[in-house]
């Protein structure tokens, strides 16, 4: 059993940052790659970003490459995704998700056992 909490959204103008955390409960978080996605009214959950379980590798939607960085630290059971330089088109509510006890993780909503309760991102022009 996995629990995920995000936190860390709100509302920021076009340009700005935010940080968003994940922070999870349960044995398995350091072995689990994670994931973030986001869904904006009306469309479908996105894939955005992901980080294996050492935080070794990461990927990212082309959409948010060189703007968004993922990052974790398993001494704190929390990941993290920095998003700088954020567009209107980035407002969505933002999950972040786990892989339990998988190292890499995936653009696949599918394949992630648990998933938190969401935090909304409003851009602002």
């Amino acid at each position: 059993q996995m629990q995920l909490v995000e936190s860390g959204g709100g509302l920021v103008q076009a340009g700005g940052s935010l940080r968003l955390s994940c922070a999870a409960s349960g044995r398995t978080f350091r072995s689990s790659a994670m994931g973030w996605f986001r869904q904006a009214p009306g469309k479908e959950r996105d894939f955005v970003a992901t980080i294996s379980w050492a935080g070794g590798s990461t990927g990212y939607a082309d959409s948010v490459k060189g703007r968004f960085t993922c990052s974790r630290d398993n001494a704190k059971n929390t990941v993290y995704l920095q998003m700088n330089s954020l567009k209107l088109e980035d407002t969505a509510v933002y999950f972040c998700a786990a892989r339990s006890g998988i190292a890499y993780g995936s653009t696949n909503s599918l394949e992630y056992d648990y998933w938190g309760q969401g935090t909304q991102v409003t851009v602002s022009s």
